[in-house]
């Protein structure tokens, strides 16, 4: 596993997003809650993962309590020390511009976190209505009392997420985006603004929820259940599309690696990057920490680049 630090905030570039985590709307059923979340958790922090994300809108709350309860649970015994490593990445709506509609919803994810304080803690969406100012001042008491150590934003364009920097008056270390082969939009302006000022982005849907995936025919009309049943692509954005997992089979091929860590490898070619993929199985948790140690040439990148961006 490589790790990297940005503003005093040491992660791994591999996290685990866990929006599956109780989420009936990804059709893994009871059992994936019960007992594959928590073993992924489990396996993920083994495996050297530091960044474990969610959000109150995970489940809803179940996503928070799985991880609570995982990390006290006594058979996981999480040192003390250890538990100081992990960052455990929470995300909260701004949907009212008072301090103490926020500061009730940072208490709710305290308690299913079982923390005192959150490591992490993202303004999800930008609300139309609430301005970042006013939301970063809504988050400015939490860190004053030691009740959030770091503050982020989430779905944030680069302008939003300077405002809201101004408006905290402290650093906004992280810009949580979609950001993939088939969304690399963030490369351009956003990746190059966070390496130069010691800030992060992390990705979301890095696999392009399923589509750079080998095994997956997002053209075909059989698809997966839950999330991904509707999801298919077709004209313009088809043929981009195939060009793109044409060239990762190619680099795929030629690195004897699987199509999705060639996709996660692109997303941390570029600087002050983290990628957290979600996982059904603990084997493809492992596969994707494993992507964390491929690193593409120079050609491979840009062959890569070329072609999710072309039009």
């Amino acid at each position: 596993m490589r790790y990297i630090e940005a503003n005093g905030l040491r992660t791994s570039r591999i996290g685990l997003g866990t929006w599956q985590f109780g989420s009936r709307e990804w059709g893994y059923g009871e059992a994936y809650a019960s007992d594959v979340a928590p073993a992924l958790l489990r396996r993920a922090l083994e495996l050297g993962i530091t960044m474990i994300d969610t959000a109150e809108a995970y489940g809803p709350a179940k996503s928070e309590r799985i991880i609570g309860e995982t990390l006290l649970d006594p058979a996981l015994a999480v040192p003390r020390h250890e538990r100081n490593a992990i960052t455990v990445a929470t995300k909260f709506m701004p949907i009212a511009p008072a301090e103490q509609v926020v500061a009730w919803q940072c208490a709710g994810s305290r308690r299913r976190l079982q923390t005192d304080a959150l490591d992490l803690y993202y303004a999800h969406w930008p609300n139309p209505f609430v301005s970042a100012r006013r939301v970063m001042q809504s988050v400015r008491p939490l860190v004053a009392q030691g009740l959030v150590k770091r503050v982020a934003v989430s779905n944030y364009t680069l302008a939003d997420w300077q405002r809201a920097e101004r408006a905290l008056r402290s650093p906004v270390v992280a810009n949580q985006v979609r950001f993939s082969l088939i969304a690399p939009a963030p490369a351009q302006e956003m990746v190059p603004w966070a390496a130069a000022n010691d800030r992060l982005v992390v990705a979301y849907s890095p696999l392009g929820q399923g589509m750079l995936s080998e095994g997956r025919d997002p053209f075909g009309d059989a698809q997966t259940s839950g999330m991904r049943r509707h999801m298919r692509v077709e004209g313009q954005a088809a043929s981009r599309l195939a060009a793109v997992r044409s060239v990762v089979g190619d680099v795929a091929r030629a690195n004897s690696a699987s199509w999705t860590q060639v996709a996660l490898a692109w997303v941390l070619g570029h600087p002050n990057t983290v990628a957290i993929p979600g996982a059904r199985t603990v084997e493809q948790l492992e596969a994707n920490a494993a992507a964390a140690d491929l690193v593409l040439s120079d050609d491979e990148m840009a062959r890569l680049s070329e072609a999710a961006t072309a039009t």
